[in-house]
């Protein structure tokens, strides 16, 4: 399906306040993504955070990397706040990631649930490779093709996610693939209007600018409750960490 920027930057500039208290499981891919970054150097000289929103990744990154200066970029100005509390001399790039323009080259560049939003996954690799000095290192989070299968089924709509295989190919054309993993987290609602809440304020529901009336959401909330009695929600996060080659 066709992704439309403007439309995510709305969704995500309304649920940034809520985002980090909804974000569950972002909040472990993020774990999960430092971690394993970590691993591989845990000092960086200049370090570059795509989609950085309000924060949730960069207070994780600063418990177990260092850095002499980091750049943050969003689509929406506010996260520019965010991190700023969290490292006040950041620099913030706002607008979109696939556009801006750093002075100097990166020795990391890393994203948390974002990657899933770019269209073509080639170009990606292609540009993030000339950020990057010498053997920097490309660590990113995103979803596989079973993400939301649950939404997909009843509506319909889904992004173009790729498998970690289909990601490993595309990257290791740029990139040595030092690690690549993926998990799924189920995530369990009383009701589907808990479950859209959730969605809402975790800004992911950015697939459509279609307002649903009151019988639409009737009619989701009664098809889901009979397909998914225990009203499930899964999530299946890749993460990829790989070094410029």
């Amino acid at each position: 399906m066709q992704i439309n920027p403007k439309l995510i930057k709305n969704q995500f500039e309304k649920s940034l306040d809520t985002y980090n208290k909804n974000a569950v499981v972002q909040q472990i891919m993020a774990e999960k993504l430092v971690e394993e970054t970590a691993k591989i150097k845990n000092c960086y000289d200049n370090v570059l955070e795509l989609g950085s929103g309000a924060g949730l990744l960069t207070k994780e990154l600063i418990k177990k990397i260092t850095f002499k200066t980091y750049a943050a970029n969003d689509l929406v100005s506010k996260s520019k706040y965010y991190v700023n509390k969290i490292i006040p001399d950041a620099e913030f790039f706002c607008g979109n990631a696939q556009r801006i323009k750093p002075s100097k080259k990166m020795d990391l560049i890393i994203s948390n649930a974002m990657f899933q939003w770019f269209q073509d996954l080639e170009k990606i690799s292609n540009l993030f490779k000339n950020l990057l000095n010498k053997d920097g290192i490309l660590a990113f989070s995103t979803f596989s093709p079973e993400n939301f299968k649950e939404i997909r089924e009843l509506t319909g709509l889904s992004l173009d996610y790729k498998s970690s295989g289909e990601i490993k190919n595309i990257f290791e054309k740029n990139f040595k693939i030092i690690h690549i993993e993926e998990f799924t987290h189920t995530l369990n609602f009383s009701n589907p209007l808990e479950l859209l809440a959730h969605m809402k304020n975790t800004g992911v529901n950015s697939l459509t600018t279609q307002h649903w009336t009151f019988k639409e959401v009737k009619d989701f909330c009664d098809k889901y409750k009979e397909i998914y009695p225990q009203i499930t929600l899964t999530y299946s996060p890749i993460i990829v960490i790989c070094q410029k080659i």
